[in-house]
């Protein structure tokens, strides 16, 4: 083992004794050690159970990646018909315009040819 390994090893001892100084910590570590070996113990006695709760989680994930996967093909389809449409939308706001504009110099022309009383 070349000395890099070999002091990242003996500092993440010498971290982990440090930090077991403190009694929260020691108490913290000591409760889940005595979690994951019950939860380990359980599933040795159990192994179907761990199989059937690994079926389960592949089982969502695969059903969640379906979803995802048609919500971002359905938004993709509606960019692409909004590229369409702003095209066309774009032309009909320029001939409204255009349109208003025609008529605001009509108007304008007819009120100075309106006859003084």
């Amino acid at each position: 083992m070349n000395r890099f390994w070999k002091g990242v090893f003996f500092g993440a001892i010498a971290g982990g004794a440090v930090a077991l100084l403190d009694r929260e910590t020691r108490q913290a570590v000591v409760e889940n050690c005595k979690k994951t070996s019950s939860d380990v113990s359980y599933y040795i006695k159990n192994p179907n159970e761990m199989v059937e709760q690994v079926r389960e989680t592949t089982q969502k994930i695969k059903t969640t990646f379906e979803q995802v996967s048609e919500d971002v093909s359905f938004i993709a389809e509606k960019v692409d018909e909004l590229r369409e449409v702003t095209p066309a939308v774009a032309g009909i706001v320029k001939e409204t315009k255009e349109a208003f504009t025609h008529d605001e110099v009509n108007i304008e022309d007819d009120e100075e040819n309106v006859p003084l009383p």
